[in-house]
């Protein structure tokens, strides 16, 4: 992908959509073990909705009616993270009908500040925001062939890295000693929606 334009976001949304759709029970089955069991519900309906929207040729505009989908369909805490990064990317793309691959890692690191920021949360703490750090950091530099690759290995890697450790962000802090044994469901759900937007990298 050599640009970014409203068509290459909607096809890629589409794809994320039938992905969370199909990752639903397996993201609801990883919650329900921490939290409330709802995040499959959430992801599946947040990308659905974001998928059917009307999405303007201004980039920036189109990031924000994805977040305005998001906030439709989902008042959880995960639904209010993704929707803050999509109006993240909104203010950074701004003005812009196409961008070139290499302002991406800017998009998913100004998606990665305003999250934390909004969800008052570290790295490090065993949550999506490592996953979207690791993300950032892969793809940084990287040939634009590559980063969709580059994103699902550092997902993954992710996942592994925090094997073993607790989780000390949103709900699933409570379970310290058994969070440990459990993939953070965020994060799991963060890798199923990069492996759906980069078919090819499954």
């Amino acid at each position: 992908m050599a640009t970014l334009d409203s068509a290459r976001l909607k096809a890629a949304l589409q794809r994320v959509a039938e992905g969370a759709a199909a990752a639903a029970a397996e993201l609801n089955a990883a919650d329900g073990q921490l939290g409330d069991g709802d995040l499959g519900i959430t992801v599946s309906k947040g990308f659905a909705a974001a998928a059917e929207a009307d999405l303007p040729s201004d980039l920036g505009m189109a990031f924000l009616e994805c977040s305005k989908a998001f906030q439709r369909v989902s008042s959880s805490s995960y639904g209010t993270l993704v929707a803050t990064g999509f109006m993240a990317a909104a203010k950074s793309a701004k003005g812009s009908e196409s961008l070139d691959a290499s302002a991406i890692p800017a998009l998913v690191a100004a998606a990665r500040d305003a999250m934390m920021a909004r969800g008052k949360g570290e790295l490090g703490a065993k949550s999506v925001l490592d996953s979207l750090d690791a993300c950032v950091r892969a793809i940084e530099g990287a040939d634009s062939a590559e980063m969709g690759t580059k994103a699902v290995a550092a997902a993954r890697q992710t996942l592994q890295d925090f094997k073993g450790k607790p989780c000390k962000l949103g709900r699933a802090r409570m379970f310290t000693e058994k969070s440990a044994e459990l993939d953070d469901p965020g994060q799991l759900a963060f890798l199923r929606i990069v492996e759906a937007a980069v078919p090819a990298a499954k």
